[in-house]
């Protein structure tokens, strides 16, 4: 088998150029770091998967600083809309993007839900923004269309990924909103053992729980990360620790096969944290 490896970064928020977000976090400069960040890693991912919260307020000037700043990636990107975003602004300045305009819904609305074929891992891209709301979910349409591509093809690793997590952070005032659908994503889910992992975005800090039968994700934040604050009354509030991305590894190890799930911390500039040192006279006491 070839193995995989698959980037996610999330939540930048970017700002229009010279505007800072809630008036305290520079958000170019991370995103620029962390593209930095990849474009350096070794072996060379396959793919990067930008899970929602791109821009902070949904300007189309800062979907124009989104491109300026992508386009010095190295790597072919794919990415779902966030609660933060506007998708017709978002398919306006990435028009390239086809899949973009994704799956058309009764209503008319287009759902950026697609699938993507040509890798060792099969990746579904979920929309899970309500319009208007800052919670997540989804609605029997999206619900159908994933049930139908999953059982498409059940013996193909798939790799789900989408904005909003479809369980509680334990972040009291990011549970308020409880994911519509929830219920029936576990139900589909369940049935499709081909799903290695859902991974998702919204929650910046790194999390998993066990979901349906696979794993979940949520990938820490680019912009910002939120406080760690597990009591219920928690304030909402976010802190400016250093960025960070997940690296999903999909390979045979020990005669198995698995998909492995790293987070790799961006620095502010090179060797911030030191060089690599070598271990010597390790010792395993008997």
């Amino acid at each position: 088998m070839r193995p995989m490896l698959i980037v996610q970064i999330s939540d930048f928020h970017l700002k229009p150029e010279g505007v800072l977000a809630y008036d305290v976090a520079e958000t170019a400069s991370p995103l620029r770091r962390t593209v930095e960040h990849i474009n350096h890693l070794q072996p060379m991912p396959d793919a990067v998967l930008i899970t929602g919260d791109l821009v902070d307020e949904g300007a189309f000037e800062s979907y124009q600083v989104l491109r300026e700043i992508l386009a010095s990636l190295k790597l072919p990107f794919f990415m779902v809309p966030g609660n933060h975003d506007h998708k017709a602004g978002l398919r306006e300045v990435f028009p390239e993007h086809r899949y973009l305009n994704g799956h058309v819904e009764p209503d008319g609305n287009k759902a950026i839900c697609y699938t993507i074929e040509h890798f060792p891992v099969r990746l579904i891209g979920l929309d899970t923004v309500i319009p208007g709301e800052h919670g997540g979910g989804l609605n029997p349409g999206r619900l159908s269309w994933l049930d139908r591509v999953l059982s498409e093809k059940p013996d193909a690793p798939t790799v789900i990924f989408m904005h909003h997590p479809p369980f509680a952070s334990g972040i009291g005032h990011m549970d308020k909103e409880v994911f519509a659908g929830r219920k029936e994503l576990a139900s589909i889910i369940g049935k499709h053992p081909q799903v290695e992992r859902i991974t998702c975005g919204h929650i910046h800090r790194a999390i998993s729980r066990r979901f349906a039968g696979t794993t979940a994700t949520v990938c820490p934040g680019v912009g910002m990360q939120l406080v760690l604050d597990l009591r219920e009354e928690a304030s909402s509030a976010f802190i400016l620790e250093p960025p960070a991305l997940m690296l999903h590894f999909f390979t045979e190890l020990w005669g198995e096969k698995t998909l492995l799930t790293h987070v790799s911390i961006i620095e502010d500039h090179p060797l911030q944290y030191g060089g690599a040192h070598p271990f010597f006279d390790v010792v395993s006491p008997g």
